[in-house]
């Protein structure tokens, strides 16, 4: 439990120098922002975009094999695209930056304690999570629905290549069974999931590498906890956010 209130206080604190910073002059650094939206998210477009190509054509396979039993083959369109769209995409974006950039979060931070460079930036009376936490939070929450995005759209065009070349079916055809399928909610969903879950990853990371004790050693055990509770929290919160969708809108 006191594991969970200190993460809650640590979440409670990187939000409040967020919010209230800037009336306290002292706001969140726009350089350090810019710098985590191109390690963290633009250099993570390339592995959410192969991934999530690689995700539609095995999507798109393993449907159309019970689909086209039922010579349902337009059916693969649909089940694709609104899959990706309202959970694969933001579900996929999340796990590929849980390991990539959480893991790097935790590593960063845990090596600035371990070289006690944490409780140096306290006595020169700096905060640490206003100036190491809030920038890698509200940089992974900006960069993380625009993620989320590719990895619809590239997973929706691994269905498309699959569906034209293997299936037969014509590309225009496709394209207008796919763009018909969405409706504004599942748009809307997805990018709520990607929120939270850009929340939850930062977040979850920088608590490890802010509780890093005992060196390298400790380093490398808080960078596993914090994917692996990453990994915990993504799929907790999906459950509870698809079953609330599915509820309430």
């Amino acid at each position: 439990m006191n594991a969970v209130a200190d993460y809650l206080s640590l979440v409670g604190r990187a939000i409040f120098w967020l919010a209230f910073g800037p009336f306290r002059r002292k706001p969140v650094r726009s350089a350090a922002v810019f710098t985590q939206l191109t390690l963290l998210g633009i250099r993570s477009i390339p592995m959410i975009a192969l991934l999530s190509f690689f995700m539609g054509l095995v999507l798109a396979m393993q449907s159309a094999y019970q689909l086209s039993k039922l010579g349902a083959n337009d059916y693969v369109a649909f089940l694709t695209t609104v899959a990706f769209f309202r959970e694969i995409g933001p579900l996929f974006a999340a796990i590929v930056l849980a390991s990539r950039c959480g893991s790097a979060i935790t590593a960063e931070l845990g090596t600035m304690k371990a070289a006690e460079e944490i409780e140096a930036l306290e006595v020169m009376a700096i905060d640490p999570v206003r100036y190491l936490v809030s920038p890698r939070l509200l940089a992974v929450t900006l960069i993380m629905p625009s993620l989320a995005i590719i990895a619809d759209f590239t997973g929706s065009f691994g269905g498309w290549v699959f569906g034209t070349a293997s299936l037969g079916m014509d590309s225009t055809h496709y394209i207008n069974l796919a763009v018909d399928s969405l409706v504004q909610k599942d748009i809307l969903t997805g990018l709520c999931k990607a929120i939270i879950y850009a929340v939850l990853v930062s977040t979850i990371a920088c608590y490890h590498g802010m509780a890093v004790t005992g060196g390298a050693e400790g380093v490398g055990r808080a960078t596993t906890a914090s994917v692996v509770s990453s990994l915990i929290a993504i799929l907790s919160a999906d459950v509870v956010m698809t079953a609330a969708f599915y509820v309430f809108v």
